[in-house]
């Protein structure tokens, strides 16, 4: 092979390894089509299953309300006026679409600093962070989604004084979440992945 094209392969493999794929998985309601297409989805899974305890159910339909499995998922843009852009509705970003301030938090108390939003292995060990802390703090199971959930969007404190009691459609969603969980659980043990 000519220098040349040797130059030309090594370009091009270098440029697939850094461009991730931050595209959602076909057929989001079937987990065991989504850990097919995503080996390293479920590896994620199950690592942050194994470390905290968070059932790989539970993370999935956490993340599919977050992100529906996109990577670099952003809150939309804000507009005043209807039309002058002023920024976005949050800073929640990545798979987890965790905040600024509480990834901050996250990575200076594991000591992880080069931990990513946009890295399914961080974003999942950051939901379990998050969660074991409001099992702890709350006593809210690792199993119950539901709650989980209302405590993951409405923050620990709020869920402490039932801010979410205020927002049916956030009620609504959480349910939705608890149920999603249930149905991922059994498809994963149908295709016997957990």
């Amino acid at each position: 092979m000519s220098r040349p094209l040797r130059a030309l392969t090594l370009l091009l493999l270098l440029a697939a390894c850094g461009n991730p794929n931050f595209k959602a998985p076909r057929n989001l309601d079937n987990a065991c089509s989504i850990v097919k297409q995503r080996p390293s989805y479920l590896n994620a899974f199950k690592k942050t299953e194994r470390k905290y305890g968070v059932p790989v159910a539970v993370q999935m339909a956490m993340i599919y309300q977050e992100s529906k499995f996109i990577g670099n998922n952003r809150t939309p843009h804000q507009y005043k006026l209807g039309v002058i852009p002023v920024g976005r509705q949050s800073s929640a970003f990545g798979y987890s679409q965790a905040l600024d301030a509480t990834w901050k938090e996250y990575r200076r108390k594991t000591g992880k600093l080069r931990a990513r939003r946009d890295d399914i292995d961080d974003a999942t060990d950051f939901m379990g962070w998050y969660m074991i802390q409001t099992r702890d703090e709350l006593g809210i199971p690792l199993n119950n989604a539901r709650n989980q959930y209302l405590a993951y969007h409405d923050g620990r404190t709020g869920f402490r004084r039932g801010t979410y009691k205020s927002k049916p459609w956030l009620i609504r969603i959480a349910g939705e979440v608890g149920d999603r969980a249930v149905m991922y659980d059994a498809q994963l043990r149908s295709c016997r992945k957990i």
